[in-house]
């Protein structure tokens, strides 16, 4: 059994964030564990200028409810993929279309271990018109707007 590590804010959850994880997942095969690490409220806040709407306690839950996911973590403020990955051991690290960043943390901290762990980049779904919280975000500003 593979176990594939994937990560994220996943603030209003969104079919986006369902794509990925069963992307993820399936990369792993039919037996594969997913394990997926949700990101704190104070490293969205330096990484996106601002918090998100869920507390990080409530999104871990919420990921961790979705029958594809088998454990959901929360990550580190600093970003730490070598301590996630030594806590995990994945075999497969899935990125997201968007996580650059993400990709390079673990590029280096494998490297740096010289482990063989696979890192796999998921690419975009479908639709862009609301593919992420802060489009959803603006949607519901524009239409209460409308509304008005």
């Amino acid at each position: 059994m593979k176990t594939v590590l994937t990560s994220g804010a996943f603030d209003l959850i969104h079919y986006g964030h369902i794509r990925l994880l069963e992307e993820a997942k399936r990369l792993g095969g039919p037996d594969a564990r997913l394990v997926v690490i949700v990101a704190r409220d104070e490293t969205i806040r330096r990484l996106k200028g601002r918090l998100p709407v869920i507390p990080e306690d409530q999104r871990r839950a919420v990921v961790e409810s979705l029958r594809v996911v088998d454990e959901a973590l929360l990550g580190y403020e600093d970003l730490d993929m070598a301590t996630v990955i030594d806590l995990v051991q994945p075999d497969i690290i899935a990125v997201g279309y968007d996580q650059d960043n993400i990709e390079a943390l673990a590029l280096k901290a494998i490297e740096e271990r010289g482990l063989k762990i696979e890192v796999k980049r998921i690419s975009r779904f479908g639709r862009t018109d609301l593919d992420s919280s802060s489009k959803i975000k603006r949607k519901i500003v524009e239409d209460l707007g409308s509304a008005c």
